[in-house]
């Protein structure tokens, strides 16, 4: 009888290791393995900014344009861009479409997808860019940014 609850203790303790243990790989390799955008809330990237004291990071894309699709399936993927962007910025995906984006999109006077933007934390645009970007590119854009 004691053997046996020790056994079925001990197997209970491994089931619950394995899942803390998947789930912390799957929380690890998701940040680390791509940018993590605020999708679709140029609102709630403001307050994120605000909270945390960074610059904003705006991807402004169209789901039609084959660049950003491009974007989104390597630049954003990489992992030096994805650990560089996600420690240094609020990041946000804005299809400039739907929602928010049309209004946006006037606001800031955006002619071609995609088009990426860097904003304070308040609001105030310090950098862009316009088309598609590889990774390197990405990383001094971003550091141009901070060092403005």
């Amino acid at each position: 009888m004691k053997k046996s609850l020790h056994i079925s203790c001990f197997v209970i303790l491994l089931m619950l290791a394995n899942c803390l243990t998947t789930k912390a790989q799957e929380t690890l390799s998701k940040s680390s393995t791509q940018i993590n955008f605020i999708e679709n809330s140029w609102t709630e990237a403001l307050k994120q900014a605000a909270k945390q004291k960074k610059y904003i990071f705006v991807d402004a894309y169209a789901s039609w344009c084959g660049p950003c699709k491009m974007l989104k399936a390597t630049t954003f993927k990489n992992n030096r861009v994805a650990d560089f962007y996600n420690d240094n910025f609020v990041n946000v995906a804005i299809d400039m479409e739907k929602g928010q984006g049309p209004t946006l999109a006037a606001e800031w006077g955006l002619q071609a997808y995609p088009t990426m933007i860097i904003f304070d934390s308040k609001g105030k645009p310090i950098s862009g860019t316009v088309g598609y970007i590889k990774p390197n590119d990405l990383i001094k854009f971003g550091q141009q940014a901070l060092n403005k």
